[in-house]
C-alpha cells in the first residue's frame, strides 16, 4: 500500500508536526516514534505518562434490549452480567474456536455496549458482528471518533487537571465526561501495565486534546514501538502475532477470560461459535498440542518473533510469536507457543538466532508486575 493510499488518523498532522517517524499500521499511517526515541518513550510511560494515538481502532455500539445477549453468543464470556459503566475482555471466536479478535466491550447502559476492536480486524469484526446479530440489535459503527490513551503512573494527575472527576474512576470502570464542550466517554484501562485511560472523543476535537494533554508537565507522545514494548512486559497478547484465527483460548493461556457461567453448567454455559471444542480442552489440557508461554533470554540476545524454538536434544519444538528486550525489565523477553510438556515455568529451550542456539527459559507472565488502579 502506498502512503497516498493510507487512512490518517485525526491527529496527523500533530504527528508530522511533533518529528515522529510515520509508517503503516492496519491500513493508517502511524508514528512509530518520535524525537527522543523508542527507549525513552518506554521509560517516560513507566515513569510519568505518555499519550498514544489509537484512533485506528474500531469503535461500535450496539443497542437494543438484546444486545448483551446477542454479544454473548458470539463470544465465550459473560456480557449479560457486566455491570453498567463496568468493562471486560472479550474474544470474538469462529466456528472453529480461533480467535477472529479481541476486543474491549463496555455495558454503558440504556441497552448499549460500547466495544472498541483492532484496527487491522475492524472491517471484518464489524461485517462478522452485522452478519451474525445484526437482526437481534442495532450495530453502530462510529467511523467519526478518535480515540487516544493516556498512560502511566502519572496519568491520572494529568487528566484531572482538564477533566475533574476521572481520578474517581477504578480499572476497567468509564463514564461520559465533558471537556470545554466536547462529550468524551472515559475509561481508566490500557494495553501497558500501567494506570491509565483510554479517551474516545469526537474525531473534529481530537488535537485540540491531545495539544491540551501534552501541555501538561507530566506528558510525552508515544509511538508505536514502545506502544509494543510495554504490551510486552506486561504480558499483553498481539492480535496477529500472538493469537489469530488458529488460535484457541486455551492454547493462547486465556482460559481467565472465559468465566465460569460460560464454561460449566447452566443454561448459559457454551453456546459460543467452537464452544464444543473450546470447553472440551479446558475439561482436558491435555488434549492440547501448544500453550503460549512467556521466556526469558538466558544471554543478552534479543529473540524477535517467527525464530524458532528447539529442546535441548535439537528438535524443533515452537515458535517465539513476539520479542525483543524489555526496557524496563532490562532483559530479552518474549511471547511463544511450545507443547505442554514444555510449558512449565522454568523450563530450558533453546532459540535458533541466526543460526546460534540461545538459551531461553519459560518465565511467569506478565514480566513486570501491572499497576493498575482498583480503588
Amino acid at each position: 500500500m502506498s502512503a497516498t493510499e493510507l487512512l490518517t488518523t485525526p491527529l496527523n498532522a500533530l504527528h508530522i508536526e511533533l518529528g515522529a517517524r510515520m509508517v503503516p499500521f492496519a491500513g493508517y499511517s502511524m508514528p512509530v516514534q518520535y524525537k527522543s526515541g523508542l527507549m525513552a518513550e518506554h521509560l517516560h510511560t513507566r515513569t510519568q505518562a505518555g499519550l498514544f494515538d489509537v484512533s485506528h481502532m474500531g469503535q461500535l455500539q450496539l443497542i437494543g434490549p438484546d444486545a448483551a445477549a446477542a454479544l454473548e453468543s458470539l463470544m465465550p464470556v459473560d456480557v449479560i452480567d457486566l455491570p453498567v459503566g463496568r468493562q471486560r475482555y472479550g474474544l470474538l471466536l469462529n466456528d472453529e474456536g480461533g480467535v477472529i479478535d479481541d476486543l474491549m466491550f463496555f455495558n454503558q447502559g440504556n441497552d448499549t455496549l460500547f466495544l472498541i476492536v483492532n484496527g487491522a480486524c475492524k472491517v471484518g469484526d464489524i461485517a462478522h458482528i452485522q452478519a451474525r446479530i445484526g437482526g437481534r440489535c442495532q450495530v453502530m459503527t462510529m467511523p467519526t471518533q478518535g480515540l487516544l490513551a493516556l498512560q502511566g503512573p502519572q496519568a491520572v494527575t494529568a487528566l484531572s487537571r482538564l477533566v475533574p472527576g476521572v481520578e474517581k474512576l477504578v480499572f476497567m470502570s468509564g463514564g461520559s465526561f465533558d471537556w470545554n464542550g466536547a462529550a468524551l466517554f472515559i475509561t481508566r484501562s490500557g494495553y501497558t501495565g500501567e494506570d491509565g485511560f483510554e479517551i474516545s472523543v469526537p474525531g473534529d476535537r481530537a488535537e485540540a486534546l491531545a495539544r491540551a494533554l501534552l501541555a501538561q508537565p507530566e506528558v510525552a507522545p508515544i509511538g508505536l514501538g514502545a506502544r509494543n514494548s510495554l504490551r510486552l512486559e506486561a504480558g499483553l497478547c498481539l492480535y496477529g502475532n500472538d493469537i489469530d484465527t488458529r488460535t484457541t483460548p486455551p492454547e493462547a493461556a486465556l482460559n481467565w477470560a472465559i468465566q465460569k457461567v460460560r464454561r460449566t453448567g447452566g443454561a448459559r454455559a457454551g453456546g459460543f461459535p467452537g464452544a464444543d471444542l473450546v470447553l472440551a480442552q479446558i475439561d482436558d489440557p491435555a488434549s492440547l498440542t501448544r500453550k503460549r508461554v512467556g521466556l526469558v533470554a538466558l544471554e543478552r540476545v534479543p529473540v524477535r518473533e517467527h525464530t524458532e524454538l528447539h529442546s535441548l536434544d535439537g528438535q524443533k519444538v515452537g515458535q517465539v510469536t513476539s520479542g525483543l528486550l524489555g526496557p524496563s525489565v532490562d532483559k530479552p523477553i518474549a511471547l511463544g507457543y511450545l507443547p505442554p510438556q514444555l510449558a512449565a515455568v522454568g523450563t530450558r529451550v533453546n532459540a535458533m538466532v541466526r543460526g546460534k542456539a540461545v538459551p531461553m527459559e519459560v518465565a511467569p507472565t506478565p514480566f513486570l508486575p501491572p499497576r493498575y488502579y482498583r480503588g
